[in-house]
């Protein structure tokens, strides 16, 4: 029994070390891969595949866009003095794996795509996202942001999560299309 414990504390050892290292992002080009992709997959859009998702692209782009968007404005608008550090298993699993699992969780209202996603709003949004990154980048380290189930992420934190969340509807998008 004390050498599963202490097995299991090398191991979150090891997870809050790799978790410090991966927040510590300060490329200035985050995110820029990820949104040349989404672009140049908007005449992509409207393609469907049951198999991986019950949504068409359109839907897992809009939601990335949204994801970035209000999380960006959320970070923007805090208080980096009020900044409380906090706890959560679920966010060191995800932030250390890289991986969010499919159909687990569900979206907050004010990132769900509307029922017909116009080429138009997605254009708009993908120049907001990118104004809004270069916000980001110029924020303090404690800029911060609630999230549902991860609590509270400081700037370094939410670049991670965005970065994981883009990437993982990108997956899906990837697969929707076979490739």
């Amino acid at each position: 029994m004390k050498k599963a414990l202490l097995i299991f504390a090398i191991i979150l050892i090891a997870l809050f070390a790799a978790i410090q290292f991966n927040n510590s992002d300060n490329s200035v080009d985050f995110l820029d891969d990820e949104l040349a992709e989404i672009e140049s997959l908007f005449e992509k859009r409207d393609i469907t595949n049951a198999e991986v998702s019950k949504v068409n692209v359109a839907w897992h782009l809009d939601h990335s866009l949204k994801t970035i968007n209000r999380i960006s404005e959320q970070l923007i608008q805090s208080n980096p003095e009020v900044y409380a550090k906090s706890f959560s298993f679920q966010r060191v699993v995800v932030h250390t794996t890289g991986v969010i699992p499919r159909g687990v969780a569900q979206s907050p209202n004010n990132v769900r795509p509307p029922n017909k996603i116009l080429l138009d709003s997605l254009r708009i949004q993908l120049e907001e996202a990118k104004n809004n990154i270069e916000k980001i980048n110029l924020l303090e380290k404690n800029a911060h942001f609630e999230h549902p189930v991860f609590n509270t992420l400081d700037k370094g934190q939410t670049k991670r999560f965005l970065n994981i969340h883009t990437n993982h509807h990108l997956n899906i998008v990837r697969d929707i299309l076979g490739g």
